[in-house]
């Protein structure tokens, strides 16, 4: 984990809880913020902190699972880890679809805690990677015409220069000249590359 202000959440609304969770966490070097209740913790934290989530189920107000469905809504990606001493089936079932990444029950056990959080420390790091992959390819077809556009989803659809100038009726010697442009802007090497670019952007449903 590279990133040195990826910081540990902790939400529960009982405070000797909170504080043997910061303990712990904070013997092995990580950061840690702790909240009384899924409203304090909406307040203060902004989207796009590095870090990860754990979160008691039952508190007064908004529960746990309520916050971690509001982010959900709200398109807030941070790794979610659900700690319960009320776990029952159907609570663990709705916290995974919801997207939680672990669902431990009370009392656990503190190394597979802290493996859990190391897990979803990880997971953060690679969202945040692919996002920032995202963005860059986002800013090379940014630089695309509509014409280069056109000729790239063909392209890394399997079809041939000639295919291609009979679709848009131009020269092949034309689409040789838009294919180099793409792949210029697109900063390719080869056409596996591009084709990998174009599948990190979702942009064509056919691959």
């Amino acid at each position: 984990m590279n990133s040195t202000n990826a910081t540990v959440f902790v939400v529960d609304d009982d405070s000797a809880m909170r504080n043997s969770l910061k303990w712990l966490i904070e013997t092995v070097g990580m950061k840690v913020e702790t909240f009384a209740s899924a409203e304090e913790f909406i307040k203060s934290y902004y989207p796009g902190r590095a870090g990860c989530l754990l979160l008691d189920v039952r508190m007064p107000g908004m529960s746990g699972l309520e916050l971690q469905e509001y982010f959900v809504r709200q398109s807030i990606h941070i790794p979610v880890i659900i700690i319960t001493g009320h776990g029952d089936v159907p609570m663990s079932v709705r916290a995974m679809k919801a997207g939680a990444v672990d669902f431990i029950e009370k009392p656990f056990n503190d190394e597979l805690l802290l493996e859990s959080i190391r897990n979803a420390m990880v997971i953060d790091q690679d969202q945040r990677s692919l996002q920032a992959e995202r963005a860059e390819i986002a800013a090379r077809l940014a630089q695309l015409t509509p014409r280069e556009h056109e000729v790239m989803e063909m392209v890394t659809n399997g079809k041939a220069n000639k295919e291609i100038a009979s679709a848009l009726g131009v020269s092949a010697k034309t689409v040789e000249a838009h294919r180099a442009r793409v792949m210029e802007k697109m900063e390719a090497t080869s056409l596996a590359g591009l084709v990998k670019m174009v599948i990190a952007a979702n942009l064509y449903g056919d691959h």
